[in-house]
C-alpha cells in the first residue's frame, strides 16, 4: 500500500524557493557584482560593459516570451526551472577561463554571461507561475516579498564571498569558487520538486489541460507568444512598469564608473554591490507587505527612485554614489518582486506562465535600449543621460498611476 507524503505547509514551500534562489544568486549575484571590472580587465570599453549588461538583461527578459508558454502549454513547470537554474550553475564558474583565452576572452565571456540569463528567461516564467500557487495562500506581496528577501541574502553573500577572493587572488578565481553554491541550489531544488510535485494544491488549481490546453492549440503559438487573450489591464502595467525596467542604470555600469574614475578599488566594488543587496532585501519585505495592506498604488515610488540613480551614482563624490546605489538596490528590489504580485492579481492562473513571459519580453526590449543608451551617453554627457531617464520615469508614472485606476478591482485594496 502506497504512503501519501503530507503536503507542506504554503510558507514552508515559499522558504524552500527562497533558499533555491538564495544559493543561486549567490552564483548570479556574485558575478554580476564585478561584470563591470571583469570585462574592462579583458579590455572591454564602457559601451561594450553597457551593451553586454544591457543584452544579458534584455536575453533573460525577452527570450521568456517563448517560455512562458512553452511552460504552460507542456506543464512542464519544474523542468524548466530546472534546466533554468542548471545554466547559471555551469556557465559563471567556467568565466574563470576566460583569461587564458587572449584576444577571445572577451567574446567568451560575454557568451557565458548571455547564457547565463538565457537560463533566467527559461526559469522565470515557470518558477513565478509555481511560487504563484502557493503565495496565494499566504498573501502574494508578502510571499513575493519574503522569497525575494531570501534571494537578496545570497546576494548579499555571494559578492561579499567574491570580495574576498578577488582581494585574496584574482576576479578569475571568484567565479570559480562560484561552482559550490550552484551545486547547492541544484540539490535544493531537486528535493523540493520531489517533496511538492504539483504547487496548484494550495489554491486548487492544475495546470492547463483538457478543454484549457485545446483553447490553447486553437490560439497558435505565435497568438501565445504576444499575449493574445491576455487582459488589456496587463498589456498597460507591462509598458508602464518596463519603462522603469530600462531607466534603471545597470550595476555593471556603475561598477565600471566606480574602478575606471578611481572612487574605489575592484575589490571594493562586490562589497558595495552586496550592501546595495541588503537594501534590496528589506525593500522587497517592506514594499510587499505596503502592498498587501494599502495596494499597488506603493509601486509608484519605484519612477522616483530610477530617475535619482543616475544623478547620484555616476558622479564624482563618493557618498552621493553610494546614496545612488542604495536607490538602486530600492528599486531592483521592487521590481523583482511586488512587480510580479501585480501580474499574478491581473493573470488567472492557466496563463500566467505566459502572461510572466510577455511581461519580461515588454521588459527586456526596454533593458538592452536602456543599457546601450546609459553606456553611450555615459561616454558623452551625464547631463544628458540624467535628463533621459527623468523624463521616462515622469512618463512612468503617469501610466502606472492611470493602470492602476482602470484596474483596481483585480488589484488588493488601499
Amino acid at each position: 500500500m502506497a504512503v501519501t507524503r503530507p503536503v507542506p505547509s504554503a510558507w514552508r514551500v515559499v522558504w524552500w524557493f527562497g533558499f533555491v534562489s538564495l544559493a543561486a544568486d549567490m552564483v548570479y549575484e556574485g558575478a554580476r557584482s564585478v561584470y563591470g571590472p571583469l570585462l574592462a580587465t579583458l579590455g572591454a570599453s564602457a559601451v561594450v560593459v553597457g551593451l553586454v549588461t544591457g543584452a544579458g538583461e534584455a536575453v533573460a527578459l525577452v527570450l521568456r516570451l517563448a517560455f512562458g508558454p512553452i511552460a504552460d502549454r507542456t506543464g512542464r513547470y519544474w523542468s524548466l526551472t530546472i534546466l533554468g537554474y542548471g545554466l547559471t550553475a555551469v556557465c559563471v564558474p567556467l568565466l574563470a577561463l576566460a583569461p587564458r583565452l587572449g584576444a577571445a576572452g572577451i567574446a567568451f565571456a560575454a557568451t557565458l554571461i548571455l547564457l547565463e540569463r538565457l537560463g533566467k528567461a527559461i526559469r522565470s516564467p515557470s518558477k513565478s507561475a509555481l511560487l504563484a500557487h502557493v503565495t496565494s495562500a499566504v498573501g502574494r506581496g508578502r510571499g513575493f516579498g519574503v522569497h525575494k528577501a531570501l534571494d537578496q541574502v545570497g546576494a548579499l553573500a555571494g559578492p561579499l564571498l567574491v570580495a574576498g577572493v578577488v582581494a585574496a587572488a584574482s576576479v578569475w578565481t571568484g567565479m570559480a569558487v562560484l561552482a559550490v553554491p550552484g551545486a547547492v541550489a541544484m540539490l535544493l531544488l531537486v528535493t523540493l520538486r520531489r517533496r511538492v510535485p504539483d504547487p496548484g494544491v494550495y489554491d486548487g488549481s492544475t495546470p492547463p489541460s483538457g478543454p484549457a490546453r485545446a483553447t490553447d492549440e486553437r490560439r497558435g503559438w505565435w497568438a501565445d507568444v504576444v499575449g493574445a487573450g491576455l487582459p488589456r489591464d496587463f498589456f498597460r502595467y507591462a509598458v508602464a512598469a518596463s519603462l522603469t525596467t530600462g531607466g534603471l542604470v545597470t550595476f555593471g555600469i556603475i561598477g565600471y564608473h566606480l574602478t575606471v574614475d578611481g572612487l574605489l578599488p575592484v575589490a571594493a566594488v562586490p562589497v558595495v554591490y552586496a550592501a546595495a543587496m541588503a537594501v534590496e532585501a528589506v525593500a522587497a519585505l517592506v514594499v510587499g507587505t505596503v502592498y498587501d495592506r494599502s495596494g499597488a498604488r506603493v509601486l509608484l515610488a519605484v519612477p522616483v527612485l530610477v530617475a535619482l540613480v543616475p544623478a547620484l551614482a555616476l558622479g564624482s563624490a563618493l557618498v552621493a554614489v553610494l546614496a545612488g546605489v542604495a536607490a538602486w538596490g530600492i528599486a531592483q528590489g521592487v521590481q523583482d518582486s511586488t512587480v510580479k504580485a501585480v501580474v499574478a492579481d491581473l493573470v488567472d492562473a492557466p496563463r500566467r506562465a505566459t502572461a510572466y513571459g510577455v511581461f519580461a519580453g515588454v521588459q527586456g526590449l526596454f533593458a538592452i535600449v536602456g543599457g546601450v543608451t546609459a553606456g553611450w551617453l555615459y561616454e558623452r554627457s551625464l547631463p544628458a543621460l540624467v535628463l533621459v531617464v527623468a523624463l521616462s520615469q515622469l512618463l512612468a508614472v503617469v501610466l502606472l498611476a492611470d493602470t492602476f485606476r482602470r484596474s483596481a478591482p483585480r488589484l488588493p485594496a488601499g
